[in-house]
């Protein structure tokens, strides 16, 4: 049985019935099941918990990195809420993301920090490894996450650069204004290490990023109210674009 992980960010907390609870160096991961083919199945991650208990610095994302690397998934889709950087890209927008700049804090951005060794694709990991990032979100299934929405929803776009911030907090108007300067079109708190710890585990790994919000000084506030009823318009699509890409890959 093939696998295909779908990580659930703001506002998607449930796929699937059959939970699981999965054991890792890092900390237990409760994950649910959900059949998409005769051949292949879907593992499902709720990235801050079914009631969205978890802020986006606390998140445990060596744990469920990890526990799609013991199950096997043969890649991971991801689902970011983002807030705009420019007018014509426009709240309710989906944007398959090509790159990341972060400028988070205080995460753990590596399984390999000197005292861990796994088994990759066959081969052994082990002390400190140096991992390409050229590529931080897998361009196979970005294209066909992009093809797939085009299918199922007008607004899509191809290309885009999240700047990671720590969070929870939203980023201040000054801080917007210099991410956009040095290249950022999109606002997230998730990306990284997710991305970069899957890069690690060579599990090819690409977000569907839903436009929910423009960033500070674009419009009067910035509320998590808006992002998640933005996020619960787009639900049908975006689960609708995420099982369509699992099953098609």
């Amino acid at each position: 049985m093939e696998k295909i992980g779908i990580i659930g960010g703001s506002g998607f907390y449930d796929l699937g019935k059959e939970e699981i609870n999965i054991k890792t160096p890092f900390g237990d991961v409760k994950c649910k099941k959900k059949l998409i083919s005769n051949e292949r199945e879907v593992i499902f991650i709720a990235r801050h918990g079914k009631d969205h208990g978890t802020p986006p610095d606390k998140v445990n994302y060596r744990a469920n990195i990890y526990a799609m690397h013991k199950l096997n998934v043969r890649a991971i889709l991801v689902t970011n809420a983002v807030g705009s950087f420019y007018d014509e890209l426009k709240p309710g927008f989906l944007v398959i993301p090509h790159d990341i700049i972060d400028f988070t804090k205080n995460r753990i951005y590596t399984f390999f920090n000197g005292n861990f060794t796994t088994t990759v694709n066959g081969k052994k990991k082990s002390g400190v490894v140096h991992t390409d990032v050229t590529e931080p979100f897998d361009n196979i299934i970005r294209k066909k996450l992009f093809n797939i929405s085009k299918e199922h929803y007008e607004n899509v776009v191809f290309n885009g650069v999240i700047a990671v911030t720590e969070g929870p907090r939203f980023e201040t108007p000054a801080e917007i204004n210099a991410l956009r300067r040095i290249g950022a079109t999109l606002a997230g708190m998730t990306s990284s290490p997710e991305a970069f710890l899957a890069k690690e585990l060579e599990i090819p790994y690409a977000t569907l990023a839903v436009v929910t919000n423009y960033v500070a000084g674009m419009q009067k506030k910035v509320s998590h109210e808006e992002v998640i009823e933005m996020f619960d318009k787009m639900m049908p699509a975006v689960k609708k674009i995420l099982l369509s890409t699992a099953e098609k890959l």
